[in-house]
């Protein structure tokens, strides 16, 4: 059984769809082991109180990025964790932090990478003109929103799209392929060449 860790800032409604994912049994041999928020507001910890997962927040405020990251760092190990899962993490996390897990980090972001990468990617998508949106679930290395894409869902901008109507339908592809994404991975059916995920052939 591989261990998750989910880290968030917000609601958790990633987290959240994981969850049920694994409840669900379209998850297999994955669990949750911890989630952790540098915000204590963060309503992702009490949704996982909620569900008997052990949630901790470690806060960033006022702490040196790295000093941060290390605190983070150790609770994962604490945890055992096998994958990282970024659940609308607000942080950027250092350098350090992805080494110590190489290829172990996951994060999703609502756009379709290499396109808006870094905040408020919908309202920049709608700013430019564009006709698709998307979202992409992709490892994550030392740049922001730059590393290897494992899956992408493309959404189709309408005429009267908002950045709140259009958030609300990327969410929900966004809690489609995470978990799917997450499977791939943890099945370790794949290969990494220069900058392609590959499915390998069973």
């Amino acid at each position: 059984m591989k261990r998750l860790g989910i880290l968030l800032s917000g609601r958790g409604s990633n987290f959240l769809a994981i969850a049920k994912a694994i409840r669900e049994q379209r998850l297999l041999g994955a669990r949750i082991a911890v989630v952790l928020s540098n915000r204590e507001d963060a309503a992702g910890l009490d949704a996982a109180r909620d569900l008997k997962i052990p949630a901790f927040c470690i806060p960033s405020a006022g702490h040196k990025r790295r000093e941060h990251d290390a605190e983070v760092m150790a609770r994962l190990h604490q945890h055992r964790v096998d994958l990282i899962c970024l659940a609308g993490y607000m942080r950027v996390i250092t350098e350090e932090f992805v080494r110590a897990f190489p290829n172990r980090i996951l994060n999703i972001h609502p756009s379709l990478l290499p396109s808006f990468p870094g905040l408020d990617a919908q309202r920049q998508a709608l700013e430019y003109g564009a006709k698709v949106a998307g979202c992409t679930v992709h490892f994550v290395d030392e740049a922001v929103d730059h590393g290897v894409i494992i899956l992408q869902k493309a959404v189709p901008i309408k005429e009267d799209d908002t950045v709140e109507t259009l958030s609300a339908r990327l969410l929900q592809q966004e809690h489609a392929i995470y978990p799917e994404a997450i499977a791939r991975v943890l099945s370790g059916d794949y290969v990494i060449e220069d900058r392609r995920y590959v499915r390998r052939d069973k």
